[in-house]
């Protein structure tokens, strides 16, 4: 199955708080906000929505299609990559812009505040998908992750006109879209992946109910945090996945673009819906135990013996003949 990811690709500069943010908001004066946390470490990562998943479904045996906009900056980046087994042809290179930089800090209870600089991100809005397809002798699906907002846009109408089937995961670009440029992302779409507050948003902004929103699209995937994840599909009773259990909680970055990675591979196999979303609550696991959002590795053995704690043993015989994650 040919699985092209879109999205943002940057570095993560993540820092930990040792304290909580809220101490220090005054619910009164939040108009006039002028606030500095004194951190303790800061860890210079690999990072970006699209990449993040790439890696996540390429470290499960995958061989994903990156589709996204960097700067020169981007060599090192690519050659981790793609030492993993992430296609990177389709990447496109900025004459005058750095690779994005998402900048985030983590207090003691896993709240954060973050700050993105898009820079070559925005030349995304410049990628045509037909080549990335017809270099790889087609497209099965496209996922079209947080990115340029105009390249969302434009990859979703490509996908529709072309009849190329889409993933809409829009995350973080939801605050920053009104109800039309929401619907546009969503509808045709064959997935939507989105987390509880990012369903809520989608809604009010649309006007939508929770079934209009689920009705958009053949399957819903709703991640919610501690308490697993919700698939709808259309036409059947929904299914409930708990989340699995983490050894230790270091850092929630990407958590959820590990949970993608981890479906989209139960996808490419033609599991049931119910292992795909075992399969990527088991990855999402190693990624809060690690700082940063590619700094876990995987080892097959040691996966299916989670995964069958987690969720029995005939969800891991049912997954083990279709992950390879031995790459070095």
């Amino acid at each position: 199955m040919q699985i092209a990811i879109t999205g943002s690709i940057a570095t993560d500069h993540l820092m930990t708080f040792e304290g909580l943010f809220a101490d220090s908001l005054v619910v009164e004066q939040l108009d006039k906000i002028s606030l500095s946390f004194l951190t303790q470490d800061l860890q210079v990562r690999r990072g970006g929505v699209a990449a993040n998943i790439a890696f996540g479904m390429a470290s499960l045996g995958q061989r994903p299609i990156l589709v996204g906009a960097v700067g020169e900056d981007f060599t090192d980046y690519r050659s981790w990559l793609e030492r993993h087994g992430v296609d990177c042809h389709s990447v496109h290179y900025s004459e005058s812009h750095h690779t994005a930089r998402f900048i985030c800090t983590t207090d003691q209870d896993m709240a954060q505040i973050a700050t993105f600089y898009a820079g070559a991100m925005t030349e995304a809005r410049d990628i045509e998908l037909a080549p990335v397809a017809d270099r790889v002798g087609g497209l099965d699906l496209v996922v079209i992750g947080a990115n340029d907002p105009i390249a969302m846009q434009r990859h979703s109408e490509e996908c529709r006109s072309r009849g190329i089937p889409f993933a809409a995961d829009p995350s973080q670009q939801l605050a920053f879209l009104d109800g039309d440029g929401i619907a546009g992302l969503i509808d045709g779409a064959e997935y939507l992946f989105t987390n509880e507050y990012e369903a809520a948003i989608a809604c009010q902004k649309t006007g939508w109910s929770e079934d209009d929103l689920a009705d958009r699209v053949r399957v819903q995937v709703k991640t919610q945090g501690k308490d697993g994840v919700t698939v709808r599909v259309r036409g059947e009773e929904p299914v409930h996945v708990g989340a699995a259990r983490e050894v230790r909680k270091a850092d929630p970055t990407g958590v959820g673009d590990a949970f993608r990675a981890g479906f989209l591979t139960g996808l490419a196999a033609d599991l049931p819906v119910r292992r795909c979303a075992e399969l990527g609550s088991m990855l999402a696991t190693y990624v809060i135990e690690t700082v940063g959002t590619q700094e876990y590795s995987v080892r097959k053995a040691d996966f299916l013996e989670r995964l069958a704690e987690a969720y029995g043993d005939e969800s891991a015989d049912e997954v083990g003949p279709h992950i390879e994650c031995e790459r070095p």
